[in-house]
């Protein structure tokens, strides 16, 4: 554009074109790259090992949308899953946001509808670089809404490669929250619209991408939170409308109408603690309405009688209701997950399965230079631009980068909802720099000797100069963080392992998809496996056989049996297992690769979860220490831990296996230690199957004795 002004002119078809169709071009080119960009960053994984899906959860969306894919929805919505949760099974049409598998069908019978033969993990595959192509033009309305068109072009390229969202959105990565963010911000944009404009139209839109929002992730409870905050922090400024009156009661009276036809939501949004601040809301904009009115009717005399006398009762009997509702529990409390948001602490005092999920620790500092980069300097400039300029907007992104600066310190998943505003600050923050700085760059030699130098700025070139080129240098640097996290850390499927070889060649670790296969193919297929929480969507997904507990947690009890049996003696645990008529154990063991993330360092969470239930009282955490205080595995260890089953089932066999050269037999190479008990044999338990690199071993409990035998 600059090139432009300064007598350049573009050659061909672009010389005879308008200068503002030659910006709208530009303009385009610049979204469409970046919505390219964003797609193809996030195919890493897929180019590395094979188009596969990640992690744990993403297994059960996978299997439910095949199951809708090819059964239909209605078969879908009363679908009984009896392979989960033996003996309990699970309802699930009642029990999930069907939002993502939903959205997963309608594509894969679009496409072929119009003959474009793809599976269904395809689909399931690369949904989520898809919607975060749509996120980043999202993101530039957005923006756009908010300052202006230059800013949003800046956010959109942020956003397309930022490590914060990417975590969750590679491809493989078919999780809810894959296109959750794409519909935060769709809802957040059509409020920002909707508040601008006072339209029902755009408030009535708004509303549905809440529904759509909703029916995807649980963290719709954020959004539904946010946007009464937005119209409380109004009122209190003075800036509350009849705009902003008409866009939230649309908004909320339409948007609870919707949510509520998920099943899984029912009647939670008129019920419980977490949205009770958006019906609350809602009444003080009929009370602020009324007031309105009374005052331009009455005489000031008259009127302050009336509200006085108004508001004590109206507080006195909202105060009572409210009262009275939760003490009979028509008003259900904040759940776990709520209330460790509030209280960090909460969960690992009081519910040990919440804690134990690596995703909900809290996030370290040096994630947020990870996961952000440039953001993290960039926010700060940008809260500056949007607080010298308060718009009703404005004030909007300013609560949302607060919320979610304070949530993301909180839970390290919550990183995924700060990664956007992170973006659309910083693109405001930068646009706003480079726009003040480049009307201050002398461009021309021209005009250099035509104007005047300015008497008080006498450096004026050379400082913009030098911040352009700071601001240049942070970008570019920007780009290669990103590049890398992405290549190195957010890449790998859980699924299939690789580690590097001594002569720099890549050695892949497939034990999971063997373990699971050997399942499928060598069991009964009414087999129960008992495994740890984290395996069982994978079990069912992969091996068809039925398991215990899952991803899921709904049933603590349940999961609290498993860890007793985990980590009780084997007689102990052969009661337990005859109990919940298992057939198969199932256990991750890393210490002949090196594998961190295996069953011996999440053991101490099996043992807290199994004795936070009164049938594992027994069950002390201090038994699996040394009397220093220390968990090893060693000769020094606990004879507690030493004789348990989890112990015994990961290391059997291990005492002869020499794992590095000068290191004895049965070294452990992800404790660094020599395992203290390797002379056993197992008792109720035969050994089936062990994997390649003994990632996976499963034993097959053994049958009752015949008596007299």
């Amino acid at each position: 554009m600059m090139a432009v002004a300064a007598g350049y002119k573009p050659p061909g078809f672009l010389g005879r074109m308008a200068y503002e169709k030659q910006e709208t071009l530009l303009k385009l080119f610049i979204l469409v790259s970046c919505m390219i960009l964003s797609f193809a960053t996030r195919l890493f994984s897929v180019l590395r090992f094979e188009s596969v899906i990640h992690e744990f959860d993403p297994y059960f969306n996978y299997r439910t949308t095949r199951f809708l894919a090819e059964e239909g929805f209605y078969s879908f919505h009363n679908w009984f899953d009896d392979r989960a949760w033996y003996p309990l099974g699970r309802i699930i049409g009642g029990t999930i946001y069907p939002g993502l598998m939903v959205t997963s069908a309608i594509i894969y019978h679009l496409l072929n509808f119009l003959h474009i033969t793809i599976e269904v993990r395809n689909v399931c595959v690369f949904l989520a670089p898809f919607f975060s192509s749509l996120t980043t033009l999202v993101t530039y309305h957005l923006t756009k809404e908010l300052k202006d068109t230059s800013a949003g072009l800046v956010a959109a390229a942020m956003i397309s490669i930022v490590p914060g969202y990417i975590s969750r959105s590679v491809a493989g990565s078919y999780d809810n929250e894959g296109i959750a963010i794409f519909c935060m911000l769709l809802t957040y944009a059509l409020w920002i619209k909707s508040v601008k404009t006072g339209s029902i139209f755009w408030a009535s839109l708004c509303a549905i991408a809440y529904f759509y929002m909703v029916s995807s992730w649980g963290g719709y409870v954020f959004l539904v939170n946010l946007i009464p905050i937005h119209v409380f922090g109004l009122m209190v400024t003075g800036r509350f409308s009849h705009r902003i009156y008409l866009a939230y009661c649309t908004f909320y009276c339409l948007g609870t109408i919707l949510s509520m036809q998920i099943s899984f939501v029912g009647f939670q949004p008129v019920q419980s603690s977490e949205h009770m601040a958006a019906f609350g809301v809602f009444g003080l904009c009929q009370i602020y309405a009324l007031t309105d009115y009374l005052r331009a009717n009455l005489s000031e005399q008259y009127f302050s009688i009336l509200f006085r006398s108004v508001l004590i009762m109206v507080t006195s009997v909202v105060a009572a209701v409210g009262a009275v509702l939760s003490w009979t529990g028509k008003i259900s409390p904040w759940t776990g997950r709520f209330y460790s948001l509030l209280d960090p602490s909460y969960a690992k005092n009081n519910i040990p399965i919440i804690a134990s999920v690596s995703e909900h620790q809290p996030t370290t500092w040096s994630s947020y230079y990870f996961d952000l980069q440039l953001h993290v300097f960039m926010f700060p400039v940008g809260m500056y631009y949007c607080f010298s300029k308060l718009t009703d907007a404005n004030i909007f992104i300013i609560l949302y980068g607060i919320t979610s600066l304070y949530f993301s310190g909180v839970m390290v998943r919550l990183m995924l909802v700060l990664a956007p505003v992170m973006c659309i600050l910083s693109g405001i923050g930068i646009s706003s720099v480079l726009t003040t700085y480049m009307k201050n760059l002398d461009i021309s030699r021209k005009d250099k000797k035509t104007k005047k130098t300015d008497s008080s700025f006498p450096i004026r070139n050379e400082v913009a100069t030098a911040v352009i080129l700071l601001v240049t240098f942070f970008l570019i640097t920007y780009t290669f963080h990103c590049t890398w996290v992405t290549s190195e850390a957010y890449s790998s499927p859980s699924i299939v392992l690789s580690a590097r070889a001594g002569d720099g060649g890549r050695i892949i670790f497939d034990d999971f998809r063997e373990a699971y296969y050997w399942l499928r193919q060598n069991t009964p297929e009414d087999a129960k496996i008992m495994s740890w929480w984290d395996y069982g969507y994978q079990i069912t997904a992969m091996a068809n056989r039925t398991i215990l507990v899952d991803n899921n947690t709904w049933n603590n009890t349940h999961i609290s049996r498993v860890g007793q049996a985990m980590a009780s003696p084997e007689d102990k645990a052969y009661e337990i297992m005859r109990e919940l008529d298992v057939d198969y154990v199932l256990v991750i063991f890393g210490g002949l690769t090196g594998y961190s993330s295996d069953d011996i360092n999440k053991f101490l969470w099996m043992v807290r979860i199994g004795g936070s239930t009164d049938r594992g009282a027994h069950i002390k955490e201090n038994d699996y220490y040394t009397p220093q205080g220390e968990f090893r595995i060693d000769k020094e260890g606990s004879p507690t831990l030493l004789n348990c089953l989890m112990y015994k089932m990961c290391y059997y066999r291990f005492g002869e296996v020499y794992t590095e050269g000068n290191k004895p037999t049965g070294y452990d190479r992800v404790r660094n230690a020599e395992i203290g008990n390797k002379d056993f044999e197992l008792d109720v338990l035969e050994e089936a199957y062990t994997t390649e690199h003994w990632l996976v071993r499963i034993y097959q409990v053994k049958d009752l004795e015949n008596r007299g035998i």
